[in-house]
Formats: structure tokens, sequence, C-alpha cells
């Protein structure tokens, strides 16, 4: 899951950003609206974690570039005005969710992981395939019923390639999806995490790798019933 920070105040972004990556997810970050707007409209993000009172482009209107897309982000709009007015506003202005400060940063983990989950092109919550179930929300994962311990970028991992199950994904498009743009596209990082996760996960071998096109899990995806 690849999320944007939009935040000026930098302590707060930064703070935001380390929580929300050791969480396993790949966050990067923008401190006003115009870089949003720039990292927006070169990188696909599942969620923006967006501050209202932005310079350059206001939170609000940058709220509405985001929801006029067709392959949209979801918006959690996070903001020091906190009344039941200021929220009916934000949510008007297109946002699929709003938090005011201070908050509690399990909430904000939790939902943003929720609106992850509500993004139209987002899949049943639990993964299987290959004998393989995932659990997003819990973060748990079992192979054949057994419990496997992974670290956060091999859980991360996992889940890119079971939400891509049975196609093939890039390493370049691995490191998008579980690290950030700060990744050196040139670096063996994706090769190296594979290799830990296959050892994990153990024999029969799932995670399947095609030379110049990627990697891609073995078996036919189940990801069970769609969320009620």
């Amino acid at each position: 899951m690849r999320v944007l920070v939009v935040e000026d105040a930098r302590a707060l972004a930064a703070v935001l950003a380390e929580g929300l990556r050791d969480q396993g997810l790949a966050v990067d970050v923008a401190y006003d609206g115009l870089e949003a707007a720039a990292k927006l409209s070169l990188n696909p993000y599942d969620v923006v974690v967006l501050d209202r009172d932005l310079p350059g482009i206001h939170g609000d209107a940058l709220c509405q570039m985001i929801t006029d897309r067709d392959d949209r982000a979801m918006v959690l709009m996070l903001t020091a005005a906190g009344s039941p007015g200021d929220r009916v506003s934000g949510l008007t202005l297109g946002a699929d969710d709003y938090l005011a400060k201070p908050f509690h940063f399990p909430e904000l983990v939790l939902r943003v992981r929720s609106l992850a989950r509500r993004r139209p092109a987002a899949r049943a919550r639990t993964l299987r395939a290959a004998g393989l179930e995932l659990d997003p929300l819990r973060r748990t994962v079992t192979r054949d019923g057994r419990p496997l311990d992974l670290s956060v970028k091999e859980f991360a991992l996992l889940e890119a390639l079971l939400r891509a199950s049975p196609a093939f994904l890039s390493a370049e498009s691995l490191l998008e999806q579980v690290w950030d743009e700060h990744a050196d596209p040139f670096t063996n990082t994706v090769a190296v995490t594979i290799g830990r996760l296959r050892r994990k996960l153990g024999d029969p071998p799932v995670v399947t790798t095609s030379p110049g096109v990627g990697y891609r899990i073995a078996g036919p995806p189940d990801r069970g019933a769609p969320p009620g």
C-alpha cells in the first residue's frame, strides 16, 4: 500500500511518515499543495493523508483535484479544524474520511487501512492463493494453516504479490508499492527480500521468478467472498 502524507508542519510530517512506515506502508511526503500535486501526477497512491490548511495549493482545492481523477486515491483529511461544520464541509469536498488534530496514532493507521480497503480497485480483505492466507488488517499470514513470522517488508511484499496474483510484478513495481520514492531503482533490495521471504514460506516454492518479467505467486488466487 502506498500513502502520500501532505503536511506543511515538517515535524508532524516526519512523525506520520515514520509511524506509517513502521506499519509496513510505503510513504511519500509533500510539504505543500504544489509539491503534492506534482507527486500525485507521477505516482499512484492508495491513500492521501491531507492537511487542510496548506500553502501553495489549499487542501480543499487539492482534495477536489484528487477526487476528480478516474483512478483516484482515497483521502483522509487531517486538520486542526474539528467542529461538526468543518467535518461536513471537508466531506462535501470529496474527502473520504476526516480526522481532527490532535489524534490517536493507532486510530489514524486503522482509518488509512480502512480507506485502502474501500478504494474501488481494492480486493477483499483476506488474500488467499497457493495455500497462503494473508489478512492485512490483523497483520497475520499462514501457509496451510501454519502461522508465519514475517518482517514488515516481507509482509508488505507478500501482500503486493497476492493482490496481483496470478500476474507478475516487476522489481520496479514492487519498489513503488512496498518501498517509496527514495528507493534506489538499481538496488537489489527486492531480490534480497524475495530470497528471505521464500525461505520463510518453505517448500514447495510458491514465489516464482521470470527473468526480465518479475515475480508472482504460483497457483490460482482465491480471495474469498468480498467484504460486506
